[in-house]
């Protein structure tokens, strides 16, 4: 019976593996540089980190992981702790966003260790202990905080770390983030570009620093288009359905309502649609209405939500493949990168076909049709 071969023996006659020393004779190379080529450590020239590669994996070189991690102090491992207690526990952003930590870190032969918490007290104790058990080499942290205590943890242990979103103190810290801000701009313009001139904001959860880039965006569309900016027509805290339904409700009834709303999140934008229909009014008609996140939920709905589509899968590839600079000693500063978003347009907007005040009439006679009764459902 035919056997498979070690991997060793694709080097040489032997059966024994192959060692960094055997890599190191066949290019001409010291042990040192070849070990930190395949280690990835930044001072290693990039042509010669690629060749390094590719003469070890034409060799069948594999690394035992406990004697590298023995060596290297490292596990190869990239932390992610996920905090439940937050609004996206059931987000469909999750899917994409750990298939591309998960395919970034395979390329390298790094693993993702994955854990979830309850509160932000519990997100502080698992990161200590995947740190104690050796489970992690560093973590991404997604959603940057505005008071964010995983930051000071890590900054006072040393441990490296890269932020989706970037902080309030950028000292020590790496990021990945989407130009939110620009989005929320271009929104403005968008629907100023329309017609629009009463349009209304509601922003996302103010403990995340997500929250004050967008309203800035907000407020920069609209001293470019020439609008004024009504305070009446801000809101913030709207992270769930539930709350943007709130919302709607506040700006439709307000006594000079918007003709166009734009939302900080998806999941907030979608709460519009469940009741403009108690005051007979149409979204992409009566009411034009942009989103962001570009969730699969904004195309289940009529008309389709138009809202700027983030890529989380490439938002996780970036934020892994940022990580494991980190850990091989790239400085922060180094490690800065942000993306531009696509606006999808899907029918949720046009051109106004009534004005604030004609607007403010068609409700005052929907809701005196119901006997005056308070559709705010007690809000």
């Amino acid at each position: 019976m035919k056997t498979v071969p070690d991997p060793g023996q694709a080097y040489g006659t032997t059966a024994r593996r192959v060692t960094i020393a055997d890599v190191s004779r066949d290019l001409g190379l010291t042990k040192g540089t070849v070990s930190r080529a395949l280690n990835g450590h930044p001072d290693i020239a990039p042509a010669t980190r690629k060749r390094v590669q590719d003469a070890a994996t034409r060799m069948g070189y594999n690394p035992l992981p406990q004697a590298q991690a023995i060596r290297t102090g490292r596990t190869r491992s990239l932390g992610l702790v996920l905090q439940f207690s937050d609004h996206d526990r059931q987000s469909p952003f999750l899917a994409g966003f750990l298939s591309g930590i998960s395919h970034a870190a395979s390329q390298e032969n790094w693993t993702l260790t994955v854990a979830t918490s309850e509160s932000g007290d519990g997100t502080l104790e698992i990161m200590n202990r995947l740190l104690s058990e050796r489970k992690a080499d560093g973590f991404i942290l997604p959603r940057s905080l505005v008071n964010d205590r995983r930051v000071a943890l890590l900054l006072e242990r040393d441990v490296p770390f890269v932020l989706y979103g970037r902080p309030i103190d950028p000292e020590g810290c790496a990021w990945f983030d989407i130009l939110g801000e620009v989005a929320m701009c271009e929104a403005v313009t968008r629907l100023a570009e329309l017609g629009h001139e009463r349009i209304g904001f509601v922003n996302g959860g103010t403990r995340f620093t997500y929250s004050n880039l967008r309203r800035s965006g907000f407020e920069k569309g609209m001293a470019e288009a020439g609008l004024e900016v009504d305070p009446g027509l801000i809101l913030s805290d709207a992270v769930r359905r539930a709350d943007g339904a709130v919302a709607a409700r506040r700006f439709i009834e307000h006594p000079k309502p918007p003709t166009a709303i734009i939302f900080a999140t998806d999941k907030a934008a979608l709460g519009m649609y469940d009741v403009v229909g108690d005051y007979d009014l149409r979204i992409g008609r009566e009411i034009s209405l942009i989103g962001y996140d570009g969730i699969v939920e904004g195309t289940y709905v009529t008309p389709q939500l138009t809202t700027f589509a983030v890529d989380n899968r490439f938002a996780g590839e970036r934020l892994a493949s940022l990580l494991i600079q980190r850990v091989r000693g790239e400085a922060p500063e180094n490690l800065r990168e942000t993306a531009s978003v696509p606006l999808m347009d899907r029918g949720s907007i046009s051109a106004p076909v009534v004005s604030s005040s004609d607007l403010a009439r068609l409700v005052a006679d929907r809701m005196k049709s119901n006997g005056s009764k308070n559709l705010t459902g007690g809000k």
